[in-house]
């Protein structure tokens, strides 16, 4: 028996010596989990196609970069009298004019630097009715700056800061290439803080929410991108940036029943952005192109609609009518098609293509690939302006509209009423301008919808957009802001 046992145990010690041997030659003294030293085995999480697991992106470069090129905005505006003429002379002689006193008011918001020698891109609602616009840049210099101009269908104004050069600014970057769970970040001045990041994800492209159209009627343009980086109010006009450190938005609005960063905020494309500065800096006003198509909205659509158009079963925006002066008519699109791409990229529905052609002029030509009976086909559409044509319209000509000549403010008259621009009413004459308002020669026009104006283009746009638009300024030598409400694009 004992014999037997001798191999077992014999075999049990051998392997426990070899055992201790290898242990005490390999074993590393130091700590498992130690600081340094030692080199983890590489352990990923692997998803479902067997790759390895996203690191979380690194935001310390976007971050220190664009922190230095967005700026603090503080506004002023004067208190003033108003006196409201929208009800005409008729009520005026029976009651009198309405008079009413609003004082002095102050407000904030943020701004991005997109050149060295001073430009700056903020929001149109950030600097309107303002009478003093102040900025702080990074490094706490404090300048004054003035309203290059302004484009309410955008919500985008552009600020210059006089006698700056060498100032850290923002490179844009392209907004068509943001995707859906890209890693982005919001900078701007929160609540009146200094200079705040946030960080988030894009969760929708292409959203429009109809608060453009407060100030600019028909002619909104809206194709947000929306994320869930928090924003607050005073980031309106800040940047919404790239893990590069490129500018891909201007942060424009929040959904939130508080008014308060609830979950969703939304920024204008950084395409758009550049194409609205292009335009204010070079023409003095923005070139809105137009395909010349009336179209059928999928999201405000009733189902009866959608139903009856198709677009329940297509893809693509349902064409209701096609304008005869129009680049679409000359290109052969008809009522009925449904536009798919726009330069390639994919249009599901109006602010998708709103968003597309808002970065182009009059005269450019754009790509449109069309469904119609089921059958895919592309044309070249020549985009015109509000008039059918392809001309630039500048700021510095006169024009006769509803009627009524305009011109701009000369230099002189700048100094002596104290405006930084405007339009005078040369000849009221007799139209729909006149029929309405009652407005007389000589009335000096210092803003539309709440937005300072200086240049006939801009009152071209907004009297072309249609709806109702209020038109503020005053009579010289007369005391008190007159306030005109018109219904714009009124047939002769």
């Amino acid at each position: 028996m004992k014999t037997s046992l001798f191999p077992v145990v014999f075999t049990a010690a051998l392997t426990s010596a070899a055992t201790l041997f290898v242990a005490s030659r390999f074993q590393n003294n130091g700590e498992h989990f130690s600081a340094s030293g030692t080199k983890p085995v590489p352990v990923n999480y692997v998803n479902m196609s067997g790759t390895a697991a996203l690191a979380p992106a690194n935001f310390e470069m976007a971050a220190e970069s664009s922190v230095k090129a967005v700026v603090h905005i503080k506004t002023a505006t004067s208190a003033r009298i108003i006196t409201d003429n929208s009800m005409g002379d008729v009520f005026s002689q029976l009651f009198g004019q309405r008079q009413y006193y609003i004082p002095s008011q102050q407000g904030a918001g943020s701004g991005v630097v997109v050149s060295p020698d001073g430009y700056i891109v903020t929001n149109n609602h950030v600097v309107a009715d303002a009478s003093e616009v102040t900025v702080t840049f990074n490094d706490r210099y404090t300048a004054r700056a003035t309203v290059v101009g302004a484009d309410p269908a955008t919500d985008i104004a552009v600020l210059k800061v006089e006698g700056e050069r060498n100032i850290p600014f923002m490179e844009f970057g392209n907004s068509d290439e943001v995707k859906l769970g890209q890693w982005v970040l919001a900078v701007g001045f929160p609540l009146n803080l200094d200079a705040t990041v946030t960080a988030g994800i894009v969760s929708a492209k292409g959203r429009a929410l109809g608060v453009n159209k407060q100030r600019s009627g028909n002619a909104a343009i809206e194709s947000f991108i929306q994320t869930d980086a928090a924003v607050n109010p005073g980031n309106s006009g800040g940047a919404l940036v790239n893990t590069s450190g490129q500018l891909i938005g201007i942060n424009s609005a929040i959904a939130s029943p508080t008014g308060s960063y609830a979950g969703y905020s939304y920024a204008i494309p950084a395409n758009i952005v550049r194409k609205v500065v292009n335009d204010l800096t070079r023409y003095g006003a923005v070139q809105r192109a137009y395909m010349g198509v009336e179209y059928l909205d999928s999201r405000n659509a009733t189902p009866e609609a959608i139903a009856a158009t198709g677009l329940d079963r297509n893809e693509g925006v349902y064409i209701t009518n096609v304008k005869t002066n129009g680049g679409a008519a000359r290109a052969g699109l008809r009522k009925g098609d449904f536009i798919t791409h726009i330069n390639g990229v994919v249009v599901n529905n109006a602010s998708d293509m709103q968003g597309q052609i808002a970065r182009f002029r009059p005269g450019d030509n754009v790509s449109v690939t069309y469904n119609r009976a089921g059958k895919t086909a592309s044309t070249t559409v020549q985009l015109t302006n509000m008039s059918g044509t392809t001309d630039i319209m500048k700021s510095s000509s006169t024009a006769q509209m509803m009627g009524a000549t305009f011109r701009p403010v000369t230099d002189a008259e700048k100094k002596k009423y104290g405006i930084e621009k405007g339009l005078v009413v040369s000849d009221p004459g007799a139209g729909a301008l006149f029929r309405q308002s009652q407005m007389k020669k000589g009335f000096v026009i210092t803003g539309i919808n709440n937005m300072p104006v200086g240049a006939v283009a801009e009152l071209q746009q907004q009297l072309a957009s249609g709806g109702n638009v209020q038109i503020s300024g005053f009579y010289p030598g007369v005391q008190g802001v007159y306030y005109y409400t018109i219904q714009a694009n009124t047939e002769e």
